[in-house]
């Protein structure tokens, strides 16, 4: 007992003697953090960490809220943690914790009402029926074009079924415009929802621009005045839309081939003439990025308006030495880029440059600092206060992002570090040259650094020699593309721009010359796996840890940045991949790679494979399944049998021997087997399976208790006896949507 006893009294001397250190480290370490957080009030720092909180609250909203909540809760609970601020002056700590979970309540709020204001019917089947209704748009594509309808009729579907607005795709009709009222025949189906879980989820971009289903026009169309006279934000809408093709008409023809489309993409918005196999050229140098209207644009066109309008008031004496120029040119910047972005096609990417552009130009009229973090949380309020569900996109995640890290590393990239004083003309030359260098590739890597985990997750690619691309690029684009852009549309109206799009034409084909230069290197494009969601948070919040902080603070972005990066190295990927209508499947073999069963479309085999890391292109995916009319049989590494349902008579066989059963058909009730589908894909959508020595772990593209995709009507009326019958078969090719670019919207 007595050596029990001192074993006892040792053992806690030891603990004693261990934990003195710690004992000791922390008051340091308070006083360390106090200090910190002293110096970022003192710096103003801590209000960019409220834009934090309010996003957290848009996250709470879309991740965990079930059903639509009602309105005053949110806001009953921000005004609840608002009413004691006036009593806290001596808590600095509680006074910020107060204000931060009130910023995330109202962005929890803004969440709940933007998803009550957009709220509109979705389409519930496939249908084929006669659709009339008024062009909004219209984007001209390499065959044919795209559409979105403002919906008048579709069927016989009442107006509280009926989509508010369609996209449709056409391959020859007759000469249409923004504006037009049409007729035609229209096999319209769902917006498409993810691939695979935690893939692109078009479904939900499309639900909040009031798009409830996509499809093409079959037949004849006919032009036909519109029954009632449109609203006038609808009718103001078509006439730029009718203005912007003509001028993408006109750039394109300047120039020609796929220089002049990606020309005319710069000025216009409109990417449809761009050829894929251009587009595949653009990711691989890494600078998509520019083709897209986004932060870049912006910047570059506010830039030029600002020089040139401050250079002509310069010019005069009196207005150089008695008027303020600067905040003139600033005030016709502003103009300027609101009207570039009105007339690039108001699209979400850049509403959100835009507002960060005027931010900054604003600051300029108030005597403020154009680039700060407190002008890019404003932005950021603005931004997700208007459209709260931004922040689940590559889009938002990347724009700022990048922003973020140009201006935290701002200090390192001013090129007046190179200068020295003194120095003759041969000097000053070298240095300009040299800060010029090391502008431009300092802020590409710091913007590549920053989006680098939003592009890989959402992705799944990597471009490795991105930096040459927009090095090389870029000086080209800020020079000549951009600069010949503004003096385009303002020689436009004079019938004097042609020479200026050939101009600028000559600029893209080198810039298009270059990325071809570079897609050439051997891995231009590495597939990485998709990792979960853990590791972009962990990578999030090291971001924001190293780009908010002006202290000391920065140094803790090093364990969520090597916490993001282990998640992320050690991806959990599935064994087995299931499409949404029950069409196909992939599954992994005994040699590591996922191959095909049954039918999946070329679109989801291949979002599957990038999910995968594999680069294979869909018609690679071969294995070793055995397949017969009614269905394929394949095996799992450790040898469970998954087998692919074409024809109900499989069920029988197939239920007692394979460990999974997949099927678009309903499954008999007494399976034994884990069964996937028509009713289960109905009510989970896309599905993975990951193989356990247990059993299998499914996720869902649909998360667990969320209803059906928000406005999806329950039931529709078929359409009249006279049209086609409807079709259940899975979407054509075409009706599939885009994922997404890489680089998109990120401002280099």
């Amino acid at each position: 007992m007595e050596r029990i006893g001192a074993g006892r009294t040792g053992g806690s001397l030891a603990l004693a003697a261990a934990s003195r250190p710690l004992r000791l480290a922390a008051p340091a370490l308070r006083d360390w953090f106090g200090a910190c957080l002293a110096q970022e009030a003192a710096q103003r720092r801590l209000f960019p960490w409220l834009a934090v909180a309010f996003g957290m609250g848009i996250l709470a909203f879309f991740g965990l809220a079930e059903g639509a909540p009602a309105l005053w809760a949110p806001l009953g609970a921000a005004a609840l943690c608002i009413a004691p601020l006036p009593w806290l002056g001596a808590r600095p700590v509680a006074l910020a914790l107060l204000l931060a979970l009130a910023a995330g309540w109202l962005g929890f709020a803004s969440a709940a009402w933007r998803v009550s204001q957009v709220a509109a019917p979705v389409l519930a089947r496939t249908t084929i029926a006669p659709l009339a209704g008024i062009i909004e748009s219209i984007e001209e594509r390499e065959e044919g074009a795209r559409l979105v309808v403002l919906v008048s009729r579709f069927g016989t579907l009442a107006p509280e079924a009926m989509p508010r607005r369609v996209r449709v795709s056409f391959r020859k009709a007759p000469p249409l415009r923004p504006g037009d009222g049409i007729e035609a025949t229209a096999r319209l189906l769902p917006p498409p929802e993810a691939a695979r879980p935690g893939g692109y989820d078009f479904a939900r971009d499309a639900w909040f621009r009031g798009i409830g289903a996509v499809g093409s026009l079959t037949g004849r169309i006919a032009v036909k005045p519109p029954a009632e006279q449109p609203p006038p934000a609808v009718r103001l809408a078509a006439e730029i839309d009718a203005a912007r093709n003509a001028l993408t008409r006109r750039i394109a023809d300047a120039t020609g081939g796929q220089a002049g489309a990606v020309a005319a993409a710069l000025v216009t918005g409109k990417r449809g003439l761009i050829a894929p196999a251009t587009n595949e050229t653009l990711r691989a140098a890494g600078i998509y990025h520019v083709v897209s209207i986004s932060g870049l644009h912006m910047v570059l066109a506010a830039g030029v308006v600002f020089w040139l309008v401050r250079a002509a008031l310069a010019l005069i004496p009196h207005l150089a030495l008695f008027w303020p120029i600067k905040k003139i040119a600033a005030g016709a910047a502003m103009a300027g880029v609101g009207a570039y972005c009105i007339f690039s096609g108001w699209d979400v990417a850049a509403q959100r440059a835009l507002v960060m552009t005027l931010i900054m130009l604003g600051a300029i009229l108030v005597d403020r600092p154009a680039l700060s973090m407190r002008n890019l949380a404003l932005a950021a309020f603005a931004a997700l206060a208007r459209e709260p569900e931004a922040l689940l996109g590559p889009s938002f995640q990347m724009s700022f992002g990048a922003v973020a890290g140009l201006i935290a590393c701002a200090r390192l990239l001013d090129g007046n570090l190179l200068r020295r004083e003194g120095a003759g003309r041969l000097g000053r030359a070298i240095a300009f040259a040299l800060s010029a260098v090391v502008g431009t590739l300092g802020t590409t890597l710091v913007a590549q650094i920053a989006t680098a985990p939003f592009a890989t997750f959402h992705f799944q690619t990597v471009q490795p020699f991105g930096i040459v691309g927009n090095a090389l690029t870029l000086p080209l684009v800020s020079l000549v593309v951009m600069p010949s852009a503004v003096l385009g549309i303002l020689a436009y109206p004079f019938a004097l721009d042609v020479p200026i799009w050939w101009l600028m034409g000559q600029a893209v084909a080198g810039m298009l010359a270059i990325s071809a230069w570079i897609e050439g290197f051997g891995g231009a494009t590495v597939v990485v796996p998709a990792f979960p969601p853990a590791a972009l948070a962990c990578l999030a919040v090291a971001l924001l840890l190293a780009t908010l902080p002006g202290s000391g603070l920065r140094r803790l972005a090093l364990a969520p940045a090597l916490g993001g990066l282990a998640f992320a190295a050690a991806p959990e990927r599935p064994d087995i991949f299931v499409d949404r209508h029950g069409s196909g499947a992939a599954m992994r073999g005994a040699d590591g790679r996922l191959f095909a069963l049954g039918k999946p479309s070329a679109f989801v085999m291949e979002q599957w494979l990038k999910a995968d890391g594999d680069a294979r292109k869909p018609g690679e995916a071969s294995g070793s399944a055995v397949c017969d009319p009614v269905g394929c049989v394949g095996r799992l590494a450790d040898g469970r049998a998954v087998a692919f349902v074409r024809d109900r008579r499989a069920f029988a066989e197939d239920c007692a021997r394979a460990a999974v059963v997949v099927s678009g058909l309903t499954a008999p009730p007494n399976c034994a087997a884990l069964v996937i589908d028509r009713a289960y894909l109905g009510r989970h959508g896309a599905t993975a399976l990951r193989a356990t020595p247990q059993g299998f772990a499914i996720s869902h593209a649909r998360r667990p208790g969320r209803p059906e995709p928000p406005g999806r009507t329950a039931e529709l009326r078929p359409a009249a006896s006279t049209e086609p019958p409807a079709s259940t078969g899975p979407p054509d090719p075409q009706d599939e949507p885009s994922p997404g670019e890489p680089g998109d919207e990120a401002p280099q």
